[in-house]
């Protein structure tokens, strides 16, 4: 059965913007506006890239070479922009990503890729939360991970309830992270936030 849908052109993009800054009461054709559209749609294929790759895959390659550590590693600090599902509207913030390894680590650049590659989709923190410990957890199989992203919503602070400030915290904590009180809050001093 032909698929009748087809995917959204730049041009379709372009026309959406038009049509928006049209909605919002102004004229898409003023000098000022004239390339907006364009830069728009650029701006959103950066944006929303982590729908053209799969994140999972930074993690597939792997080093054995551990010389018997057998301690957290903790990646903090990671940039977080990521676009609310509900208001696409960004959510900035910091996301800090542990794990403890079982015999096999993985570069750290490429935990940052991982928070990146789900952090550049439409969808709320607490998906991309869980979606970047279970892909580490997957792919690694380490004892433990532990995942915790603190982020400012621009959907309550522009609009809205209108709170500039406030910051929203969420976690995933999975196997001995979770389960062993020491490791989790060795986990938990580590990522002071």
């Amino acid at each position: 059965m032909p698929d009748d849908h087809h995917a959204p052109t730049q041009a379709d993009a372009e026309a959406a913007v038009r049509t928006l800054i049209e909605w919002a009461g102004d004229d898409p054709n003023r000098e000022g506006l004239l390339d907006t559209p364009a830069r728009v749609a650029r701006s959103y294929r950066e944006l929303f890239a982590g729908y053209e790759a799969d994140p999972r895959e930074y993690l597939e390659r792997t080093f054995d070479e551990v010389a018997g550590y057998d301690e957290l590693v903790v990646l903090r600090d990671i940039p977080v922009v990521s676009f609310c599902e509900h208001h696409m509207l960004p959510f900035l913030g910091r996301a800090h990503v542990g794990y403890l390894p079982d015999q096999r680590v993985v570069g750290i650049s490429k935990l940052a890729r991982v928070v990146h590659g789900f952090a550049r989709r439409l969808q709320i923190q607490e998906k991309l939360t869980a979606e970047i410990a279970q892909a580490i957890q997957d792919i690694l199989h380490p004892k433990g991970v532990g995942v915790v992203i603190r982020s400012e919503h621009s959907c309550m602070t522009m609009r809205g309830v209108n709170t500039p400030g406030s910051s929203l915290t969420t976690s995933r904590l999975l196997g001995v992270v979770r389960d062993d009180p020491r490791t989790r809050q060795e986990f938990l001093d580590f990522v002071k936030v």
